[in-house]
């Protein structure tokens, strides 16, 4: 198809969640002149945050340069797992095997606590548990996933389990993975209604939330701090940033430590239910062995495929990002060739130098970021525990404060050295190491 026939006549580059559910119109807030806590970020890191502060009665404000969830918490995949990147043993090797317990346990505590906050909370947003397929693009990953599905998780009960090429018609109708792994666990969620659920329950719960207030600078005054925005200044007791991949030069010391990287999807226009009953058997979410890893899976209605990746060497625009991702999509599926594109965003991953989330806090002065693309659930748990700790209500510190935080000499949040990591990574993948 020509990239000139690729787009539908309605074509958009909203996020398809953001078109999908209507976003709520917050009331006007007047700034107020002080509160107990400030948070600056109003998308799931913050908005947890917030849940927790505002009912344990600390006059609660949550701040965002854009419209409340603007950023990735509605420009992502909707894909909810245990959210930890590096191996039982790679944990082991870094903090020793009691702190990596930890930190795998609380990966599952993320996936725990969206299924409790959903029920408790009674959002509306299809949360479910549908599984995910995880595709083998070479025929020796294959084999290597089917040698930790034998061996089992030493910590998770995972579930796990092996579906070879000839049987994975019931799973995903390609030929392109030799065989993949199904784990039954990870659920999906609906990305257009989970957000602004939330944000109905943090208001009820008496927080402020306003919107297209950025904050331009954080200072401490006496035991306290003073936020300013272009729309005046706040006395806070407590700050959390909760920004991750849109973390700016607020603070250079957390700007250090985050890596923004752009991330790609597409929405197709609508198929035949023929065609998606085909392709995509089942409402699993779906993710392959690729280091640059494609992760997709049906429209919540089942009507189009949502479809991401990263596509560039460094950031591009949405139009170009599509051609792209539509070429890598019709590799995995033919049958979608001459299917057209209605929707292509991008938003930020905020990713980290050792593949971790990390919270902490400084004097007053908390954070949950660096979500390393497994942000619905990890950012949603790593705000709850922020929270809880600003409000002085957690008495055990989460793991994922007390691992470090590191950096890299010359980083400054410019990810400079992202096209040669592009390259290496694309090299990677064509050998399948």
């Amino acid at each position: 198809m020509r990239a000139t026939d690729l787009f539908t006549e309605d074509f958009s580059a909203t996020p398809y969640w953001q078109g999908a559910t209507p976003q709520p119109a917050l009331s006007p807030v007047d700034l107020p002149g002080e509160a107990d806590v400030v948070i600056v970020g109003a998308g799931y890191t913050g908005l947890n945050a917030a849940l927790q502060t505002a009912r344990a009665g600390l006059s609660t404000l949550v701040l965002d340069a854009q419209q409340p969830g603007w950023g990735c918490s509605t420009r992502n995949g909707g894909q909810v797992s245990t959210s930890i990147k590096p191996s039982f043993a790679a944990l082991t090797r870094r903090y020793g095997e009691a702190l990596a317990r930890e930190l795998l346990e609380e990966g599952q505590a993320s996936l725990d606590y969206m299924h409790a906050l959903v029920s408790e909370e009674k959002l509306d947003c299809d949360l479910r548990t549908v599984g995910r397929f995880h595709g083998a693009h070479k025929p020796h990953l294959y084999d290597a996933l089917v040698r930790e599905c034998a061996a089992g998780h030493p910590v998770w009960d995972t579930g796990a389990y092996a579906v070879p090429k000839a049987e994975m018609a019931s799973e995903l109708g390609t030929d392109a993975y030799h065989g993949g792994v199904v784990y039954p666990h990870h659920a999906s969620i609906d990305v257009g209604k989970y957000h602004p659920a939330l944000l109905r329950r943090v208001c009820e719960a008496g927080a402020l939330v306003k919107g297209h207030c950025a904050v331009t600078a954080l200072s401490r005054v006496g035991a306290g701090f003073e936020v300013a925005t272009a729309q005046g200044a706040v006395r806070a007791g407590k700050v959390i940033l909760a920004t991750n991949g849109y973390s700016g030069p607020l603070s250079p010391w957390h700007r250090r430590r985050i890596i923004p990287i752009g991330s790609y999807v597409i929405a197709t226009e609508e198929i035949p239910r023929a065609v998606m009953d085909t392709i995509m058997p089942t409402d699993r979410v779906l993710s392959d062995t690729r280091k640059l890893v494609y992760y997709y899976r049906p429209s919540p209605d089942r009507k189009r495929v949502l479809f991401g990746g990263r596509v560039s060497l460094s950031e591009t625009d949405p139009r170009k990002s599509a051609v792209k991702l539509h070429r890598d999509l019709v590799q995995l599926f033919p049958e979608l060739k001459a299917t057209r594109v209605s929707q292509s965003w991008m938003g930020f991953v905020g990713y980290t130098f050792d593949t971790m989330a990390h919270c902490g806090e400084d004097r007053g002065l908390f954070h949950a970021v660096g979500f390393c693309g497994s942000g619905v659930g990890m950012a949603s748990y790593l705000g709850m525990r922020t929270g809880r700790a600003a409000a002085g209500l957690d008495r055990e510190r989460s793991a994922f404060s007390r691992i470090s935080f590191p950096t890299r000499p010359l980083y400054a949040g410019n990810p400079w050295f992202l096209a040669p990591s592009v390259l290496v990574y694309r090299l990677r993948d064509r050998i399948g190491i």
